[in-house]
């Protein structure tokens, strides 16, 4: 079943996060990736990856909640979770939690996000 796939590719996801694993990262994330951060501002997958290469950004916890898979179509799933996150930005630690959006698409008969956002919450419902 393509829930199950997408349950896998999503803690497949969660590790090489967690991990800052490139290769990983760069085999789940579309070329043509849309993500809008919590700032407001708009990345693409090169920007990602190269904030996890670089050592800017790195997880050193990534536990998710509320995960619920929505297939749109036979090649759309979009992902909705929330996520208690702490990591290092630019040499500073933050601990907060997000709740995240993510479009998977298969394209070639390859599952890859193609877009998503990630808002940080003000208070933990």
């Amino acid at each position: 079943m393509t829930t199950d796939l997408i349950e896998g590719l999503e803690e497949k996801l969660r590790l090489a996060m967690l991990n800052s694993d490139i290769a990983v990262l760069d085999d789940l994330i579309a070329d043509d990736l849309v993500w809008t951060m919590h700032t407001g501002g708009v990345s693409n997958k090169e920007q990602d990856l190269e904030a996890h290469r670089s050592g800017i950004f790195r997880f050193t916890k990534l536990e998710v909640s509320d995960r619920q898979l929505h297939p749109l179509s036979r090649d759309c799933i979009i992902v909705t979770l929330q996520a208690e996150i702490e990591g290092i930005l630019n040499d500073q630690t933050f601990s907060d939690v997000y709740r995240f959006t993510r479009v998977w698409l298969q394209r070639n008969n390859r599952w890859q996000i193609a877009a998503g956002h990630v808002s940080q919450l003000s208070f933990v419902p």
